[in-house]
């Protein structure tokens, strides 16, 4: 099976560039399951319902998150009722919606799960026991394969979880920064594995954000209401080529449409 991964989605400009060319390169590459990061895909950071919905309508199965995710309180309630989009798994329990989510393609079930990184950011439950905790859930559901996404800063902790979870998952790969990395590969054990995927947004901008207003927060420390750049778009992601049988990726492909 063909499981294409997508970097954060960017304001509208990202999710419109998204509509206009996923559709057919999914027929294209004959692509089973779609995965975006979504965490912000609503103009300002975030996740609105209505561009969840825009996400969902363009031809994407499951949605992640990040540490933006709880930013807009019109998602909560979306985020217990919609088995599709899920949220990083090591925010407490009490928190709205789930850290693990599925995707029956009738000869495999998939199961997909989201944790948030804790170097530089976010003091949550540890990352590499709380994948344990879900991939043990995913096994007793069925699902031989599984990928995670990891919604990190820093590289070193993607890379780390990444050969602790190796022969464990089918594949993870990292989010948050905008950048791809030139990294995707099958580690030894069968996992494939990329350190970031990048961003689905503006070509010309600060990691989305107009090239202008980034300089001007960096440059005079004031504070600055970032929009996102409005220029020609990309799609940065991953396809990995899993073996629904035995759950490891046969190939993994970094793309940029």
């Amino acid at each position: 099976m063909n499981i294409l991964c997508i970097g954060d989605i960017c304001g509208h400009i990202g999710c419109d560039y998204l509509r206009s060319v996923l559709p057919n390169y999914k027929k294209q590459n004959r692509i089973d399951m779609v995965i975006a990061n979504g965490e912000n895909a609503s103009d300002g950071n975030g996740l609105l319902p209505t561009s969840a919905e825009h996400i969902f309508s363009s031809g994407v199965d499951i949605i992640t998150g990040g540490n933006h995710t709880f930013r807009r309180h019109e998602l909560y309630s979306m985020l217990d009722e919609n088995e599709y989009i899920i949220r990083p798994a090591n925010y407490p329990s009490s928190a709205n919606g789930r850290g693990i989510g599925y995707i029956d393609l009738g000869y495999a079930t998939v199961a997909v799960i989201n944790i948030l990184g804790v170097v530089y950011l976010e003091s949550l439950a540890c990352p590499f026991n709380t994948a344990d905790a879900l991939i043990g859930e995913a096994r007793e559901h069925g699902s031989k394969v599984i990928i995670v996404d990891f919604h990190a800063e820093a590289t070193s902790e993607k890379r780390a979880l990444g050969f602790y979870l190796d022969g464990k998952i089918s594949a993870l790969f990292g989010t948050h920064t905008h950048v791809p990395t030139a990294d995707a590969q099958i580690l030894p054990n069968g996992t494939g594995y990329i350190t970031d995927l990048g961003m689905t947004g503006p070509i010309q901008s600060v990691l989305g954000v107009a090239p202008e207003l980034a300089i001007s927060k960096l440059k005079d420390k004031l504070p600055v209401r970032f929009k996102n750049a409005e220029s020609k778009c990309s799609l940065n992601g991953c396809i990995f080529e899993v073996d629904h049988k035995s759950g490891k990726t046969i190939k993994a492909c970094q793309i940029t449409i």
